[in-house]
């Protein structure tokens, strides 16, 4: 990127260059030549007006002659020619006298005139006219040098191309600088993009400096990398707490099986105690393994959002419950409680707090209460768009110690370990939240029982 970018800047400037360059020069040399062959032709206008109306003779343009500059402007020469065509008075330095300019010395008619173009006297070129005087008394040749002005030109030609090649260069190694400096944080991200693929590890150290397009490349490639390695964080603490909590109920179930090749051998209720206890630890090890699973799935955010209300999501939760337990479940909403969300995610996390609730409180005659409160208005200044969801009930409740670690995978509180279940049920429902831009809580309800909850939405 750094040389296309310095060839592609050198490049531009050399057809910049070139071009004013070429209309540059080309503009000079035009002014230069059309301003010397008008100062040519009004030097053989005046001489063949000023034969016209006076007779003159060649001593008339003799050097010595009064008037004899009114021929002679800047490098135009004048050379005296008598009627027979020899030369009486030389230009400094010998033009040639061809049989046409013989001709008009020796015509009648006064102002004849012949041109030579491009005529060499020694290493210079001239450009020549011959006007006749007249009476056949002899002519006035006026001679112009312009190899000299080429001469000129071609020098200012190589200056032009001199100059153009240094501008070129130069803009050449600026773009390379500039190159240079724009590139090389992009050179420092792809080196910690190799970094990454080569060692695998992804907690380097990315460069982030200023706040242009390529700044906030680097800040979004750092926060890419932060969530990367904070999932592959969860993903190794996932799978060691899941190989801990599934080597108890296979080591159970490894041994009750190898106790059936001796099943004959016990009395009937001890081979029901078996039987029944290899059902209920498959059934523990099945409900494992599906909270293993939802909890992989609260983690993922591969589910579109949708404007949903959390109120009805409560509705439809609490049916479902009120089908599998026989509770009595009470659903009260108030405020605005629809949210942007993901429906399946929230459905199985408020799923999960009412069967927690439900399993604590096997015979309470007190119904499940699930409240779903949002913002008064909608577009209400403060905690707009904050929805709360809460799922009250009035079992043995939390000890004041286990209620910061009751969403923590696998905690199970002490007076909960007799009971069935994994501990995933709250871990789910704090990964639901934290994917909502919330969070969960669970606090001790007055007069005996738990509020277990989490909030959904920005603040």
């Amino acid at each position: 990127m750094r040389t296309t970018f310095a060839v592609s800047f050198a490049a531009v400037t050399a057809a910049v260059t070139v071009l004013v360059g070429v209309l540059s020069y080309s503009a000079a040399a035009r002014l230069v030549r059309v301003d010397q062959e008008t100062v040519f032709a009004q030097a053989v206008q005046d001489l063949r007006a000023e034969v016209r109306q006076q007779r003159m003779t060649p001593g008339d343009f003799l050097s010595a002659a009064p008037g004899h500059d009114i021929v002679r402007p800047a490098r135009t020469y004048v050379q005296v020619l008598g009627a027979g065509g020899e030369v009486s008075d030389g230009a400094g330095r010998r033009l040639p006298v061809t049989g046409a300019d013989r001709r008009i010395a020796a015509s009648v008619a006064p102002g004849r005139l012949v041109r030579h173009q491009d005529v060499g006297v020694g290493a210079d070129v001239y450009r020549i006219a011959t006007v006749s005087l007249g009476g056949g008394r002899g002519a006035v040749q006026v001679a112009q040098e312009f190899s000299g002005t080429e001469d000129l030109l071609r020098a200012l030609q190589r200056r032009t191309l001199v100059l153009m090649a240094a501008v070129v260069t130069a803009a050449g190694l600026f773009g390379w600088w500039l190159a240079h400096r724009i590139t090389r944080r992009l050179v420092a991200l792809t080196s910690a993009a190799e970094d990454v693929a080569r060692t695998r590890r992804l907690g380097i150290q990315v460069p982030v400096t200023g706040h242009d397009e390529v700044g906030r490349l680097g800040r979004a490639f750092d926060r890419m990398l932060g969530r990367l390695a904070q999932s592959e964080d969860d993903q190794r603490r996932l799978v060691q707490d899941a190989g801990h909590e599934l080597r108890t109920p296979l080591t159970s179930l490894r041994t009750n099986i190898s106790l059936l090749r001796r099943i004959d051998e016990f009395p009937p209720a001890t081979r029901e105690e078996l039987v029944a206890d290899l059902g209920q630890e498959a059934r523990e090890l099945t409900d494992l393994v599906n909270e293993l699973v939802d909890l992989a799935a609260g983690q993922s955010d591969s589910e579109p959002p949708q404007r949903v209300d959390l109120a009805d999501l409560a509705d439809d939760v609490a049916a479902a419950a009120r089908r599998r337990t026989g509770r009595e479940i009470a659903v009260r909403a108030g405020g605005d409680t629809a949210a942007e969300c993901r429906p399946a995610m929230l459905a199985r996390a408020l799923s999960n707090l009412v069967e927690n609730a439900a399993k604590f409180d096997p015979d309470g005659a007190a119904p499940i209460e699930v409240a779903v409160t949002g913002p008064a208005l909608r577009g209400t200044p403060g905690p707009a768009g904050i929805v709360r969801v809460e799922v009250r009930d009035r079992g043995p409740g939390i000890a004041d110690g286990d209620l910061t670690r009751v969403f923590d995978r696998f905690y199970r509180a002490a007076e909960a370990r007799s009971r069935s279940g994994s501990g995933l049920g709250l871990s789910i429902v704090r990964e639901v939240a934290l994917a909502h831009g919330g969070a969960p809580f669970a606090f001790r309800r007055e007069g005996g029982g738990s509020v277990i909850g989490f909030t959904v939405g920005r603040g």
